[in-house]
């Protein structure tokens, strides 16, 4: 009996897969020393014990499954399935040889399986003996010729063995090696390539081009495209660009991630790259910045215990360096250590108080990177997190000057001018709420004005920039601009309302914002908190975000949209809804796509809770730092502490591409959200995938964002109080898999056509809150100047704390006014008349607008 073409093709994906990550060769995310052999038998007694190997091996514990497999021979010595798939965990470890005994007593028992075959042919082709491969292959599909691996890895194999030729100056039989690829598998695109290139490589690049112009999903043309690019980068490697050369490969993996060539030239490339620093190194042992270069390259990896060696060893040979502990707070906050993440960030603030952009991880500095991090464990429970920002933005404000006045014409009613400004306008979680606006907006009566600081666009940038010139809107590249002129060209713009969307979150433009050049400024979407900069007027929210009885504080005024604050836009590469794995299973599998920061101690309680109620329950959990073995073993160890065996719990990295992520959808059955900073983008994965999620609420905007998606969607009866009501909604889930699995094929429907997705209704929402905001403008209603101008109150107060104010103009007011107008005697008699003036005017429901001349005192 042999594998499934199923489990074949899952096999190409993980091979893929483990060699970006980096994970290929590392133990299984299970451990079986916890257990034992005699408990795995155990574990699956009445079970299909073959079945459950080859879960056990899709979910990537090739260890414990190997074991399986192992039990099973021991019964029936000849079943080939179990030879096949203990060959397979065997060559997922890089344990070729013993693996390839396994596919060779599978091929001595059953000569003609075609799958055992390919296998060898696959160990052949590892070793560079393309030949043996080829012979392989051609014997797998002379057994089975409708096997389609074979073919697929015969035609590569011919591809190799005619660039080999073609290198060694063979043009003819090269070519004859890909008329025969071509022969073999018509759907296989590096003969089209190759051939030509001989001639016109550069023609051809564009041809593809043109073919995906016309066909974006074109097979042979994204295949075409990454030999291609491939090819290109190497040619400019080795003429000298480096870089380019990597941004070929990464574009090439764009188009078929599953492209070895292109994976194993980047990967070459990174090495290459990294040999300069390890040259500085060799010539300077203790060269600071080449050792905190080498650990931010390790971070973006995910070997987070390379990046901590290298980090620390940087900070050894210079104490003083305020990047590399910033640098060493992101590389915790990404484990997960959210408390030692906030001590680095306070100890790079401790070196350099006014560092904004200590860090290359996020081109931000550490303090924007502790307030972020500070609201992973911010449980609501007093007004520390809200002061932090408040103080920052106090400080911040000086490093930039503000604009007083505007050429904004005040007619409450006319078109409006909406400027935009993100540097996440590509695949990034904040560009699926985004696009909803940019589309729907009435651009007749709020014309669009997009600045976008992407580092790197990609296809989406590219779809965005089209759709919003389409409609006769804007779009600004100010990437790499100072953000002073940034500033400028948005009162050239003559924008009316700023709207930024990164909050305290990498490559932000707050200092822009904290220039004030539009007359009207909102935070929206990217950042669950306050920005703490009093230059921005409003912060755009909802009533189950944000309720109206919130004890949450926030510089900005709360406006609160109405429905849900986000609107989603599903990705079109995420796919089909698939079936419950539990049907197939037998038992429920929960999961969670948040980042690691996200799931504190107290979180996994409450899982480890869930998954000890419901028998042979299972956890699956995808974040970047699991491709490190000490931070998966530290994660696994959290859980067995608390009841939970390692055996149950699947740990995933990261995966690349968008469809291949949104489909890892499809090995859950119910996602649990985090808390106290509940998912977001992954919450919309989740239920338009068809997995339904539990999530609690809270005394904070962070934790409840999931309160209003799925409120939003109509789910409130997945919404709990309380840890305890949780843990019993999730229960309830997973105790009947025939409902689960009805959910689960409406889920979507019924998400498309809520408030959360419908984009038409929250353009007219959102551009009523802008029109009201506009209007309130027009009458002098301006939150931001009048906090600006407590703050100038306050700065005053602290430099001339010593001076005395005449008593007969102190007394001639009421008390409050009598402290304030107290804290401005440095200014003078008539300024600080004009205050009392302004103040007067405030109690009569008429503020001072931008003009005044208060705004003239300082």
């Amino acid at each position: 009996m042999e594998l499934t073409k199923k489990d074949v093709d899952n096999e190409k994906v993980r091979d893929s897969l483990d060699d970006h990550a980096f994970v290929k060769g590392q133990p299984s995310s299970g451990s079986r020393s916890a257990l034992g052999i005699g408990a795995l038998k155990k574990s699956f007694e009445g079970k299909d014990a073959l079945s459950y190997a080859n879960i056990l091996r899709s979910r990537n514990k090739f260890v414990d499954a190997f074991a399986v497999y192992e039990s099973v021979l021991e019964k029936d010595g000849e079943n080939v399935e179990a030879h096949i798939g203990k060959g397979i965990c065997l060559q997922m470890q890089n344990l070729g040889r013993l693996a390839y005994e396994s596919f060779a007593e599978a091929v001595r028992l059953e000569p003609q399986n075609a799958c055992a075959l390919t296998h060898c042919g696959i160990l052949y082709k590892d070793e560079g003996r393309l030949v043996e491969a080829a012979e392989m292959y051609q014997k797998a599909l002379k057994a089975d010729p409708s096997y389609k691996l074979a073919g697929e890895c015969l035609a590569i194999v011919l591809t190799d063995l005619g660039t080999s030729l073609k290198l060694a100056g063979n043009a003819q039989e090269g070519i004859q090696k890909y008329y025969e690829a071509i022969r073999i598998d018509p759907h296989y695109a590096a003969f089209e390539f190759d051939v030509p290139v001989f001639y016109m490589q550069p023609a051809y690049y564009n041809l593809g081009v043109v073919c995906l112009t016309v066909s974006p999903n074109f097979e042979i043309a994204k295949n075409n495209m990454a030999i291609a690019l491939t090819d290109l980068g190497t040619k400019v490697k080795l003429e000298g660009d480096i870089n380019q050369g990597v941004a070929y490969y990464k574009k090439a993996l764009y188009y078929n991630w599953h492209y070895a060539d292109a994976m194993y030239n980047l990967g070459v490339a990174y090495g290459e790259m990294l040999k300069f620093d390890m040259m500085a190194l060799s010539i300077k042992p203790n060269f600071s910045q080449s050792l905190n270069n080498l650990g931010v390259v390790y971070t973006v990896q995910g070997k987070m215990d390379a990046a901590a060696s290298m980090i620390e060893k940087a900070i050894v040979a210079n104490p003083t360096y305020a990047e590399a502990y910033n640098n060493l707070g992101v590389l915790y906050r990404d484990a997960g250590n959210i408390s030692l993440a906030v001590e680095a960030y306070e100890q790079c603030l401790k070196i350099d108080p006014d560092s904004r952009n200590a860090g290359q991880c996020t081109q931000q500095g550490s303090k924007p990177n502790r307030l972020l991090a500070m609201n992973y464990i911010n449980e609501g429970t007093d007004d520390k997190l809200y002061e932090a920002h408040r103080e920052w933005g106090r400080r911040f404000m000086r490093l930039f000057p503000q604009y007083t006045s505007w050429d904004n014409i005040k007619d409450p009613e006319r078109p409006l001018v909406i400027g935009y400004v993100s540097p996440d306008y590509f695949t990034h979680s904040v560009s699926y709420f985004i696009e909803a606006p940019l589309i729907y907006h009435d651009y007749a009566n709020y014309k669009v004005v997009v600045y976008s600081a992407v580092v790197k666009a990609d296809a989406k940038t590219n779809r965005f920039r089209d759709k919003v010139l389409k409609h006769g809107g804007t779009w600004r590249d100010i990437y790499g601009i100072d953000e002073k002129k940034v500033a400028s060209l948005v009162r050239e713009d003559k924008v009316d309302i700023l709207v930024e969307l990164t909050g305290h979150t990498a490559n932000n433009k707050l200092g822009m914002m904290a220039c004030r050049p539009a007359p009207v400024q909102v935070t929206w979407i990217g950042y669950p908190n306050t920005t703490g900069l009093p230059t921005i007027d409003y912060r755009i929210s909802d009533a189950l975000a944000d309720p109206v009885d919130t004890k949450q504080k926030h510089v900005e005024e709360l406006v609160r949209l109405p429905d849900s604050f986000l609107c989603y836009t599903p990705s079109p590469e995420a796919g089909p809804v698939s079936p419950a794995p539990a049907l197939s299973n037998g038992f429920v599998t929960f999961g969670s796509f948040n980042n690691l920061a996200k799931i504190t101690p107290r979180v996994l309680q409450v899982w480890a809770r869930i998954l000890c109620a419901v028998p042979n329950s299972r956890l699956i959990v995808k974040c970047k730092p699991f491709c490190c073995d000490s931070v998966r073993q530290q994660f696994l160890s959290t859980l067995e502490k608390l009841g939970l065996e390692s055996l149950r719990v699947d740990l995933l990295p990261l995966i690349i591409l968008n469809h291949d992520h949104m489909q890892a959808y499809s090995l859950m059955d119910i996602s649990l959200d985090t808390f106290p900073y509940a998912g977001t983008t992954t919450t919309c994965e989740s239920l338009f995938m068809g997995v339904p999620c539990v999530t609690m609420g809270g005394p904070v905007h962070a934790h409840n964002v999931g309160v209003s998606l799925l409120k939003t969607v109509g789910l409130s009866n997945l919404v709990a109080k309380n840890e305890d009501e949780y843990v019993e909604l999730a229960l309830q889930l997973a105790s009947d898999i025939t409902a689960l699995s009805n959910l689960r094929m409406r889920l979507r429907d019924l998400m498309l056509k809520s408030p959360l997705c419908d984009g038409s209704k929250f353009a007219q929402g959102l551009e009523s809150a802008y029109r009201n905001m506009w209007q309130r403008y027009c009458k002098n209603d301006v939150p931001s100047l009048r906090r600006m101008e407590i703050e100038q109150l306050q700065s005053q107060q602290q430099l001339h704390s010593q001076q005395v104010i005449p008593e007969e103009v102190a007394v001639s007011f009421p008390e409050p006014k009598k402290l304030i107008f107290h804290q401005l005697r440095p200014m003078g008699l008539t300024s600080a008349m004009l205050l009392v003036e302004y103040f007067t005017r405030e109690e009569n429901g008429s503020l001072l607008n931008q003009n005044s001349n208060l705004a003239k005192l300082n």
